[in-house]
């Protein structure tokens, strides 16, 4: 009896292993379930800073949906440049070999701006020109789990030029048209080189933050911006973008200038004035404008001869007018239309009706 418990005890431990086998899949390994990696780190220079940006990623490395992720890791090499930069290996977390250049927390992620799943982040120690810095991301979840290295991004530190300067800006119907002039300069004082292109930037009011509208090439220096509405002010600014040695630089921008496009555009004249004489009196009539604007006709008389004078307007849909109490004589009249616009602008005047009052 004693030996039979222990071979039956082992029976049913086998029994349960076995059947718990069959049940379950293999365990992950702990990296397949990490953060993805970054895909799209870039850098670009702003002026005096070089600006770092990417997507934080939203699945796992198995694919699954990641929804705790809790901070990213930034690091960097700097070298002469020439051949590749150094490769990225990462160990407990950490980039081998490289400098970490910030820790952001999602919870509180200063000195980086995250708008959503976007990260904008300065880094204000690569600063000596002719230096190649290269950069990648880490992410980690709330477990410390971390994602491989970005792919590396690389630049030449490059000066950016100066604002454009001698921002115009004339209004016209529904646009406004921008000129100015290229950088005489670039941040650090040296000259031009490379090539330079321009970014618009334009704002619904003086204090609002620009937003790019436009880019234009090198040597563009100019734009027009259509589709504005009439009688409202907009402000404008231009900066100037360089590339050289692989890096693009973002100058400042110029100073803002403000324009509002106005209507310009008269409408078409009446057409077919007729005039009708009788005693002490004129009937007039003509056909509309097809301008949907046109909030007045106006009426000018004159003698057989000289200027002709504004004498009365009516309003539309109305396209007859008397003119009363004219004494015996020859005159002759036309017609305008007058839109409504701030400036009201005014067609050109009618073909002329030519009467003897009795």
């Amino acid at each position: 009896m004693s030996r039979r418990r222990p071979l039956l005890a082992l029976a049913l431990v086998g029994a349960l292993a076995l059947g718990a086998c069959g049940r379950k899949t293999a365990p992950l390994a702990p990296e397949q379930r990490a953060p993805a990696a970054v895909l799209d780190l870039a850098a670009v220079i702003r002026e005096a800073t070089v600006e770092l940006t990417w997507t934080n990623p939203n699945r796992r490395v198995d694919s699954s949906v990641l929804r705790d992720l809790a901070l990213a890791r930034v690091f960097r090499v700097e070298d002469a440049g020439g051949g590749e930069p150094k490769p990225a290996m990462l160990v407990d977390g950490r980039i081998a070999g490289w400098a970490e250049v910030a820790t952001i927390r999602l919870a509180a992620p200063a000195p980086a701006d995250v708008q959503g799943r976007r990260v904008t982040l300065p880094d204000r120690e690569a600063r000596e020109p002719g230096r190649r810095y290269t950069w990648v991301v880490v992410t980690a979840d709330a477990l410390g789990r971390t994602s491989p290295p970005s792919r590396r991004v690389s630049l030449t530190l490059i000066a950016a030029p100066a604002a454009p300067p001698d921002l115009r800006a004339t209004p016209g119907d529904r646009e406004a048209r921008l000129a100015w002039g290229p950088p005489a300069r670039l941040l650090d004082g040296g000259a031009p080189s490379g090539t330079i292109e321009y970014e618009v930037l334009r704002a619904p009011a003086a204090d609002a933050a620009l937003a790019v509208i436009g880019r234009m090439g090198a040597g563009e220096l100019a734009l027009t911006d259509r589709g504005l509405e009439n009688d409202r002010a907009v402000w404008y600014a231009v900066r100037a973008v360089r590339t050289a040695a692989g890096a693009t630089a973002y100058g400042p921008p110029s100073a803002r200038v403000v324009v509002t496009p106005r209507d310009t555009t008269p409408p078409s004249p009446p057409g077919n004035l007729v005039a009708i004489p009788s005693e002490g009196a004129v009937r007039l009539s003509w056909s509309a404008s097809p301008e949907p604007d046109v909030v007045a006709y106006v009426v000018y008389r004159a003698g057989a001869s000289g200027e002709l004078a504004r004498i009365g307007s009516t309003q539309p849909p109305n396209t007859v007018f008397t003119d009363r109490d004219v004494a015996r004589g020859v005159y002759r009249y036309a017609v305008t239309a007058q839109d409504s616009a701030a400036t009201p602008n005014e067609s050109a005047r009618s073909s002329e009706a030519r009467v003897t009052v009795p």
